[in-house]
């Protein structure tokens, strides 16, 4: 069996490993890392050889850590990232390079549109008719975007909301509210199969697909990193947030996941406070000029135009996994409107949570 599993900032570790009567056999731990002394390597491979089948990715480096000499230098890997790529090779998991990505790019659309896409998108991928899919955002209107499990009248001021025509739509991920504007925001999502993230725990799955943001950034002069458990970051503030969602396949089978990414390329923090509630409560006792560094944009920190981050967003995961241009298809866009009129424009959904 065959894992591989590439490290948060770091570099790609391998595992090659067989099962004989539940127990690891053979482990073979390689990759493009660096690592002192030499012997370090044969020391883990001998705590992952017998292990039993079903320990999970912290044991197994509880194991490579009581192994490897003291003073041991690892850079590029954890013990962590070590096991993780164990649990992947176990569990089958696939690569990003295993598929023909898809992307999908097209004009402004409705908040509530867009709601609608992701869940007919992840859905059609989860039942094996759409390949994975990055689908990168243009708002039509303003917005607030809550989570699932957040409760409206706790995050928005309404009135406040009206006001200024910001449309709320509630998603189908958790999380957090997030504040966009046409021109003002990069959104993007991914619709990957459930595959792609076997072995890897909630969190970690979160670093795992916002790993190539990270480099793509760093190619643009930002030197970002994800926070736990949602979050990308820089020296500066908070740049961009994150969430998912599972969707299972059909009659139970593997599934997809949806990963959302919002972005700040720019933010006009008055409004932003004015509407969103937590907001106010978070920052109470900061100041306002302290609320405007609470989320730094993208356009400070490059200097580049919208359209350019996004082109550089798009190219950097071209050119590491393929990706071709695609479409909505009639039958996937009829989904989405109709998810679109019977659920997210709908006051059921919307304040589900009051």
């Amino acid at each position: 069996m065959h894992g591989e599993y590439k490290v948060p900032g770091g570099k790609l570790i391998v595992v090659d490993v067989d099962v004989e009567d539940g127990v690891l056999r053979h482990p073979r731990v390689t990759g493009d890392f660096f690592l002192e002394p030499d012997e370090a390597l044969e020391a883990m491979n001998r705590a992952l050889d017998g292990a039993p089948a079903d320990t999970d990715a912290a044991g197994l480096a509880a194991r490579v850590d009581r192994a490897v000499p003291d003073g041991t230098v690892m850079y590029g890997l954890t013990s962590e990232g070590v096991g993780t790529a164990v649990r992947r090779a176990l569990a089958h998991a696939s690569d990003w390079t295993d598929y023909d990505w898809q992307l999908i790019h097209d004009g402004p659309q409705s908040p509530a549109l867009h709601m609608a896409l992701d869940e007919a998108l992840t859905a059609e991928v989860a039942a094996g008719r759409r390949p994975p899919t990055l689908r990168v955002w243009e708002w039509a209107t303003s917005a607030v975007i809550i989570g699932s499990f957040q409760s409206l009248r706790n995050e928005v001021d309404l009135a406040s909301a009206h006001e200024h025509g910001i449309e709320v739509v509630r998603r189908i991920s958790g999380g957090g509210a997030m504040f966009v504007e046409p021109g003002n925001t990069i959104t993007y999502s991914l619709s990957v199969p459930d595959a792609l993230v076997q072995g890897l725990s909630f969190q970690d799955s979160y670093a795992y697909l916002d790993d190539w943001v990270l480099d793509a950034l760093g190619e643009m002069g930002i030197k970002a990193w994800y926070q736990p458990l949602n979050d990308i970051t820089t020296d500066q503030g908070k740049i961009a947030g994150a969430a998912q969602k599972r969707i299972v396949g059909p009659d139970g089978g593997p599934g997809a996941v949806l990963h959302h990414v919002t972005m700040a390329y720019d933010i006009d923090a008055d409004k932003m406070l004015s509407v969103l509630r937590t907001g106010r409560e978070k920052l109470s006792d900061k100041g306002t000029r302290s609320a405007k560094k609470r989320v730094d944009p993208l356009r400070r920190q490059t200097g580049l135009a919208r359209e350019a981050v996004i082109a550089g967003l798009i190219g950097s995961f071209r050119t590491r996994y393929g990706l071709a241009a695609g479409q909505v298809t009639d039958s996937e866009m009829a989904r989405a409107r109709e998810l679109m009129r019977t659920k997210f424009s709908t006051p059921e959904w919307t304040a589900r949570l009051p």
